[in-house]
């Protein structure tokens, strides 16, 4: 019998995967309400011969647990997001969305895709002792689905003592990683403001209270939060993304009410706090100088996503045995978005890991699409991590 060569099969579950990737892209779904996908995602680890395939955690999620053959081990999670965005793809590719004002512009049609590829080889081979525990998760896209899970029991159920992450990064080149130690991406808030104020005709602005003249004034004191109230070695980010005022059909009326929205984001803990408190008292204040009244709506989002540090070691050993030292980068910058892969490493030790997507329209973009070569490299990443964790033999 010839020897089981163990970079054959993977180059060959990547092949499949490529497929099952192209399969996801075509028919995105969003937040919770993943049927399709879900189903998808059951049936493959169920066909690959999982020890437990558990749905329906927080709606839609998917839970597959394969065990080692090695005998006993600690339990490690790998976590993958399943949902779209609400954007229309401007592609043009063969395999583009079929479904209107739908599409995976970050990715995460190529992370289920990876996370089902390495189920498939694990489960195939077993050669580990202990437990990985595949998690895909829904809503990752604002719907806070990691929460969720983690609220309805995910950790004890599985017994889950670690868990890592990937995420593809446009700009990485394909085959390379990149991560750091501690905080790697930031808290993400948002909010919106109603400013009521009174309303009139533009001709006698001196008989109104311009909710839009306040509003104006309101989003360039907003802008002093990072500018002058925070130590500039400590990033913050105030984003003013939406405004709604007036009618465009009537220009000679003052509004009577007006709608600012946008985010803040953080990495200190503490600077959040402060920073959230900072935003209320410059609405408020700028709201009565101008004799308007503000209304408040603070959405917090995700923590920041912290990597513990030796669990970081972990990943950055796993990316090396991949890709070699060349192509891992260990100290890569923090970024300002957000991931709800924070809660999960609240909770359990672990790491999160930029995966290369080469040179791709960025995340969150119509043209994005999701580097089907970096399936491969990801694969071997996440069977890496279990030679680490789990002592697999290769």
């Amino acid at each position: 019998m010839a020897p089981y060569d163990a970079q054959a099969a993977m180059s060959e579950i990547a092949a499949e995967a490529k497929t099952w990737r192209r399969q996801l892209h075509q028919y995105p779904e969003l937040l919770f309400d993943l049927p399709k996908t879900a189903a998808l995602v059951a049936e493959k680890l169920a066909e690959f011969g999982c020890d437990k395939v558990a749905t329906g955690i927080a709606k839609t999620g998917v839970v597959g647990v394969i065990k080692g053959r090695l005998g006993e081990g600690r339990t490690i999670a790998f976590r993958s997001d399943m949902d779209a965005l609400p954007m229309s793809e401007q592609t043009n590719l063969p395999y583009a969305s079929k479904v209107a004002n739908m599409m995976h512009a970050c990715g995460h049609d190529g992370h289920t895709a990876t996370l089902l590829a390495a189920a498939k080889y694990l489960a195939a081979t077993r050669d580990f002792a202990g437990t990985v525990v595949v998690v895909f998760q829904p809503a990752e896209e604002g719907g806070a689905g990691g929460r969720v899970m983690i609220e309805e029991g995910l950790l004890e159920r599985f017994g889950i003592d670690e868990v890592y992450g990937m995420h593809n990064q446009p700009g990485i080149p394909v085959g390379s990683f990149a991560i750091r130690p501690g905080p790697m991406l930031a808290a993400g808030d948002r909010f919106m403001i109603t400013l009521n104020g009174r309303g009139g005709h533009a001709a006698y602005p001196h008989l109104t209270h311009d909710p839009l003249l306040a509003g104006a004034h309101m989003v360039t004191a907003l802008q002093s939060i990072a500018a002058r109230f925070t130590n500039p070695f400590d990033p913050v980010v105030v984003s003013v993304t939406y405004l709604s005022a007036g009618n465009s059909a009537a220009l000679n009326v003052i509004p009577a009410s007006i709608q600012i929205g946008g985010t803040i984001r953080t990495i200190n803990p503490e600077t959040r706090k402060a920073v959230e408190q900072r935003f209320r008292d410059i609405v408020n204040s700028t709201a009565k100088l101008f004799e308007a009244e503000a209304e408040i709506e603070w959405r917090a989002g995700y923590p920041v996503t912290v990597n513990d540090p030796e669990k970081t070691k972990v990943a950055v050993a796993a990316a090396r045995r991949v890709a070699g030292d060349d192509r891992v980068n260990d100290d890569w910058p923090r970024t300002m978005g957000s991931e709800d892969f924070s809660y999960m490493l609240e909770k359990r030790p672990g790491a999160i890991i930029w995966l290369g997507n080469g040179d791709s329209a960025a995340l969150h973009h119509p043209a994005y699409d999701f580097n089907d070569d970096a399936i491969i490299h990801g694969l071997q990443y996440w069977t890496a991590l279990v030679g680490e964790r789990l002592k697999l033999a290769v």
